[in-house]
């Protein structure tokens, strides 16, 4: 563990200890988390005694389910499940994977577009007794309805999210909020709260729902945004050390074939 993940741990440790921080995230989706990444997100995660979150590349993912396994994860959220039918096929996946699940993984999905907004009865229908809960992606989503990102906490999303929240409440399933989770956030999440909201998360950092009702969860937002902050740092330069690892043996090896070449001129 180099200093930025030591400092990356103490911002974990201090979100567990007094923000209500419960997990982390990562994607193999669109955030296109390597298996490298993970690792260290995963020992970051244990060192912390936080649980893990993964966002599978989508319904019938089998390969990142089963690498899931491998990981340890114990939250599984599936993207662009829009239909019953689509969520059936995660339902196979999952129990093609985990069979009756003696590790107590959570599987949830995606609630992200107008298209499975439209379908929200049937969806939660579907959904109850066979997975466990609802992320609702607020971006995704106000950017299918053609509104902009920046719109993420329009009234009418907030009633949105409200609606399914509703719809999680009456059909036993967890909710979960995320979606560009700022400090504007808080009034609309407070709100969801009232009616039912067990997690809310930022890109890396998941919370417990109680959290928002806490009075420092403004500063807990702003730390889960530095430890996010201090993650991409950490990865640029990991990346950066990477690249530039052989760059002298390139060097010596491209002037010794210059010299080989120009000998046998």
């Amino acid at each position: 563990m180099n200093l930025a993940e030591r400092q990356m741990l103490d911002m974990l440790l201090k979100g567990r200890d007094e923000y209500g921080v419960v997990a982390v995230k990562a994607e193999f989706e669109a955030e296109g988390t390597r298996p490298d990444e993970f690792l260290r997100l995963l020992h970051l995660a244990h060192y912390a005694n936080l649980q893990v979150a993964l966002k599978i590349g989508g319904c019938e993912a089998v390969s990142d389910l089963l690498a899931s396994r491998l990981y340890g994860v114990n939250h599984i959220i599936a993207p662009m499940v829009e239909t019953p039918y689509a969520l059936k096929k995660y339902v196979e996946a999952k129990d093609k994977t985990h069979g009756d699940n003696p590790e107590g993984v959570k599987f949830l999905f995606n609630l992200e577009t107008q298209s499975t907004f439209e379908n929200l009865d049937a969806m939660v229908a579907a959904a109850r007794g066979n997975v466990d809960g609802v992320v609702f992606g607020r971006v995704d989503f106000t950017l299918s309805r053609a509104m902009p990102r920046e719109a993420v906490n329009d009234p009418s999303i907030s009633a949105a999210v409200l609606k399914a929240a509703h719809a999680c409440r009456d059909n036993d399933l967890e909710l979960v909020v995320g979606g560009s989770v700022s400090l504007a956030a808080i009034p609309a999440l407070r709100e969801f709260r009232r009616v039912r909201l067990d997690r809310f998360e930022t890109r890396k950092v998941i919370f417990d729902g109680s959290a928002i009702e806490r009075a420092n969860i403004e500063e807990g937002i702003l730390n889960a945004v530095d430890f996010e902050t201090a993650w991409l740092k950490n990865k640029r330069d990991y990346y950066a050390a990477i690249a530039v690892e052989d760059a002298k043996r390139i060097d010596m090896m491209e002037k010794r074939q210059a010299a080989v070449r120009s000998a046998a001129a």
